[in-house]
């Protein structure tokens, strides 16, 4: 049976370039960076060589890159780093509604520690709420967290317009968004997104799991999550992930050569996903917001619990996922979902289905026909 695999907003499959760049520091250059002598200064090199490359995708500069294990980490640095090196009783603290657990629960603990954490809401159409989000900014602000791009269902958020707010009215605040699913698909600028901070991952564009980034612009003032060394300018101390690094830079270069190539060729398949979803019947794509990513699409199933149609597709060799928690504890559903207006059973409908540049017409032809053949099994059921 041969493998649909449409899941590429969880992970990617590596790239044959990214495994050719990592090859040699699973051998011979096994150096540790910090060491002096030859082998630990190439390793150095390395990593120097990784930080260009990083920054080079974003629009900032290598020393303001900080390795970390993902996107989790980085996030959780900037919201409770800069919070940290902020914060004072009753300070407050803005995540847009749709963010990633990372983001959530790193403001849930500040939540814990006396800070006042408040959530940008969506309007109407499922854009970010910029009226809304004027009226909660305030001079105590000390951070603003909003995600770049929706993971679940590609809404593309304004975080531009939202940081020239913050600069306004909350001049003090650390303005963070996690571009995590904007790499390798957008025009990545630090500068043009007016931000302090933003957060990458090396798995979601072709590198390695268990490696990511934090950018920051000069001078931004973290508090620390880890202590040890002075690795990394003490942000993030510890013996750095050279092999994660050096695939990362790689991974990270290949994505910004071909991001706007990468784009066109998922909206061309989302175009042939939507035009077949029209035979379909009770079947529909979410698009929420002024613009979107298109290669995240929520697909809206009829009948039975996305997740029983996740694994019938499995059983046909299409991987997808689950656009939200299928739990029937109403608080365990995709805080995205319920954002966009979806009450509990409808966010239980929602599968994801996600392009990378290595997707193939025929891999959406593949679902459609599958999705087809398993409609008059499941779409009578609940």
């Amino acid at each position: 049976m041969t493998t649909v695999y449409l899941d590429n907003a969880a992970t990617t499959p590596l790239a044959d370039s990214v495994r050719e760049a990592l090859a040699p520091f699973l051998g011979e250059e096994f150096g540790n960076p910090s060491s002096r002598h030859a082998l630990g200064v190439r390793a150095a090199e390395a990593l120097t060589r990784a930080r260009t490359q990083v920054a080079r995708a974003v629009g900032a500069e290598p020393s303001e890159v900080v390795f970390t294990s993902g996107g989790t980490e980085a996030n959780n640095l900037a919201v409770l780093g800069a919070a940290r090196a902020r914060g004072k009783q009753g300070a407050r603290v803005l995540i847009g509604a749709t963010e990633h657990p990372s983001v959530r629960a790193a403001a849930e603990a500040l939540a814990a520690e006396g800070f006042d954490v408040q959530t940008i809401p969506l309007d109407g159409a499922g854009d970010l709420d910029l009226q809304a989000a004027e009226a909660l900014l305030t001079p105590e602000t000390v951070v603003v967290a909003q995600m770049l791009v929706n993971n679940e269902v590609g809404t593309i958020y304004p975080v531009a317009s939202l940081a020239r707010l913050a600069r306004q009215r909350a001049p003090h605040a650390h303005v963070h968004t996690d571009a995590v699913q904007g790499l390798g698909k957008l025009a990545l600028d630090l500068g043009e997104l007016g931000v302090d901070s933003c957060a990458v991952s090396a798995h979601k564009v072709h590198g390695l799991k268990g490696t990511g980034a934090l950018i920051t612009l000069p001078g931004t003032r973290l508090q620390s999550l880890i202590f040890g060394g002075g690795q990394q300018n003490g942000v993030r101390p510890g013996t750095e992930n050279v092999v994660g690094a050096a695939a990362f830079g790689a991974a990270a270069h290949l994505a910004d050569e071909r991001y706007e190539q990468t784009f066109e060729h998922a909206a061309g398949l989302r175009d042939q996903l939507a035009r077949g979803l029209e035979a379909l019947d009770g079947m529909s794509l979410l698009e929420p917001g002024t613009e979107r990513m298109p290669s995240i699409c929520s697909l809206l199933v009829p009948g039975a619990p996305a997740e029983v149609w996740q694994h019938h597709l499995e059983a046909h060799g299409v991987f997808v996922s689950v656009g939200s928690a299928c739990q029937s504890n109403e608080s365990t559903i995709s805080p995205a979902l319920l954002a966009l207006g979806l009450d509990a059973e409808r966010a239980r409908q929602v599968l994801r289905i996600s392009f990378s540049a290595l997707t193939t017409g025929d891999e959406v032809d593949a679902a459609l026909d599958a999705l087809g053949s398993l409609a008059p099994e499941l779409e009578g059921l609940s």
